[in-house]
């Protein structure tokens, strides 16, 4: 059986989506469902290529026991759009910036907001936390952990 293959967006990739990609392999580990996802996360602009994620989200992250191990690089146009079954960015810049790398109509179905899973949070985007304080990563996580069980949910109802 072929793996459900998810790529979370934000713009540098350094906080939302890594966090998101994080959040998500901890969810379907504890499903047991590991095995049948590829989960990665990219940024819109590669100015962060090559870096892990802000400390401050690594930090807010580990408090949840959530570890964020990926390293930064920026979206892929074909290839990404190709490749993966969900692309899913984290607010409407995101999505906007989404659907203009989109190389076809034909991939632009994959694309999706993170907050349209949610099932708790009425949050119509997931904000950027970083220029704020805690509170922000700590909103971002709360956000994320409704969403990519959402999203889990959806997948498993498909």
């Amino acid at each position: 059986m072929d793996k459900t293959k998810i790529l979370f967006v934000c713009l540098g990739n350094i906080c939302r989506s890594p966090s998101a990609e994080a959040v998500m392999k901890a969810i379907v580990k504890k499903a047991g469902m590991a095995d049948s996802f590829e989960i990665d996360s990219a940024g819109i602009i590669g100015y962060h290529a090559g870096e892990p994620a802000d400390q401050r989200m690594q930090r807010h992250a580990l408090q949840r026991d959530i570890h964020l191990t990926s390293i930064s690089r920026a979206v892929k146009s074909p290839g990404d759009f190709e490749y993966f079954d969900y692309i899913i960015g984290m607010d409407d810049q995101n999505m906007n910036d989404l659907f203009e790398l989109c190389p076809s109509e034909d991939y632009s179905a994959k694309i999706s907001k993170m907050t349209d899973y949610c099932t708790s949070h009425s949050n119509t985007s997931v904000p950027d936390p970083y220029y704020g304080g805690a509170a922000g990563f700590e909103l971002v996580l709360d956000i994320l952990e409704d969403a990519c069980q959402g999203l889990l949910d959806s997948i498993k109802n498909e």
